[in-house]
């Protein structure tokens, strides 16, 4: 029953570079974007509604930086899994063969080497920002930047989730064949 609640969340696309144990993930990380962007919206609207009647609350500011750079790396993590936004797959979708698991395997390997990056130094600037803190509400900036790392950690999972299976099994999947150009075979 449980796995029927997130699989409306899952992408069914390019399933066969997926692992089925890290579908609660995906489910959950959508969620979190959904949480992030009605929370941002709402922040966004008490902060309008607070100065127009003359009393604004300066920490909405904030909450409203945070919910949208926590949706902002989510959103990267979620995009990551899903095989959107990433990856050259204009090109790779109608390629086939040697070519395009070369052309895949770079991809992967580059998103994987950038989300190294951002473990590593995402890391290193959260424990700097534990020391700075926010004017007036004195939330540490770790709180806006801890998701980074944790973002390059969960973008750096799905990227070797996908090379092992690209290799594996091919990068090619059913869905590639939906966008053949006109006389090629379907």
């Amino acid at each position: 029953m449980a796995d029927q609640h997130h699989r409306a969340l899952v992408l069914p696309r390019h399933r066969h570079l997926k692992w089925k144990a890290l579908d609660p993930l995906e489910a959950l990380l959508m969620v979190l974007c959904g949480v992030c962007i009605f929370m941002f919206t709402l922040a966004v609207l008490c902060d309008v509604v607070t100065r127009s009647i003359g009393t604004p609350w300066l920490w909405l500011q904030q909450v409203t930086t945070a919910f949208f750079a926590w949706g902002v790396f989510i959103g990267m993590a979620a995009a990551t899994r899903r095989n959107d936004h990433f990856y050259l797959t204009e090109i790779t979708k109608r390629m086939t063969g040697v070519p395009r698991s070369l052309i895949e395997a770079a991809n992967r390997l580059i998103a994987l080497a950038v989300a190294l990056a951002l473990v590593w130094f995402g890391w290193k600037n959260a424990i700097l920002d534990l020391g700075s803190f926010r004017m007036p509400s004195l939330i540490p900036l770790a709180v806006y930047t801890g998701i980074v790392p944790v973002a390059g950690a969960l973008i750096a999972l799905f990227t070797v989730e996908q090379l092992v299976n690209g290799l594996r099994h091919g990068f090619e999947g059913p869905e590639d064949h939906d966008f053949a150009a006109p006389g090629e075979k379907k």
